[in-house]
């Protein structure tokens, strides 16, 4: 009795402690999603604000907002083109590798132009757009490079796939034909009277007598699902 209790209370923890783990993993699966959820919405709360002072305010700031736009558009392809690509492609692990040193770069260029955005001396500002001009085209350069290699690799691979499969199509389809390719059979001899006891290509029986040749009964015939039977002779 006491051993029957004993494996019930541990199989009420385990149901228990079961519960608590699913119930902490669904908790921690929801705030995940929410904060996905919220950075996406921050993301394009700010992308809308940079578009808008990139077109709407002239001089430095519309610059600034301009630089940044490209740099985040650029590096945010770039990140979705390589993740979707290398659950498919193992080979781009080394990509995603560069990508993330490229984007420490980027990350910190942004928080540069960021902060210069709210700089007051627009002089001095203006003569550091030509480097921040070049170190945004240089990031942003790098990051088409790799955005593109792997779209032209998955485009690549999509079409060796094509090919090969439409080789394979092309093979079962003839197989299919088979009989269009197939040549009837080569009669032996030729037609009509050889002399002798009897024709050669006459079957006979035992004692040497010809038998006579008939043709086959067409009822007796194996036919095809797409041949039609033949229509019984009808008597008048």
């Amino acid at each position: 009795m006491e051993a029957v209790i004993l494996i019930l209370t541990l199989l009420f923890v385990a149901f228990v402690a079961l519960g608590v783990y699913a119930g902490v993993k669904a908790v921690r699966a929801a705030k995940r999603g929410v904060d996905r959820t919220v950075t996406q919405a921050r993301r394009s709360v700010e992308d809308t604000a940079l578009r808008a002072r990139s077109y709407g305010q002239p001089g430095v700031p519309g610059e600034l907002a301009q630089l940044r736009l490209a740099l985040r558009t650029s590096m945010r392809a770039t990140q979705d083109a390589l993740n979707a690509q290398a659950t498919q492609d193992a080979s781009l692990a080394e990509s995603l590798g560069l990508f993330q040193r490229l984007s420490v770069h980027g990350h910190e260029l942004d928080s540069e132009l960021k902060r210069l955005e709210r700089e007051p001396d627009r002089a001095t500002v203006a003569t550091l757009l030509p480097g921040l001009k070049e170190r945004t085209e240089r990031i942003t350069h790098s990051a088409e490079s790799l955005r593109w290699a792997a779209r032209d690799r998955a485009a690549r691979f999509a079409d060796d796939d094509l090919a090969a499969l439409n080789a394979q199509i092309d093979v079962e389809a003839g197989a299919l034909r088979h009989w269009k390719t197939e040549e009837p059979p080569e009669r032996g001899g030729a037609a009509g009277t050889v002399s002798g006891a009897g024709n050669a290509w006459s079957p006979q029986d035992d004692d040497g007598t010809p038998q006579a040749l008939t043709s086959p009964d067409p009822r007796l015939r194996t036919g095809y699902p797409w041949q039609k039977s033949a229509r019984p002779e009808t008597t008048n």
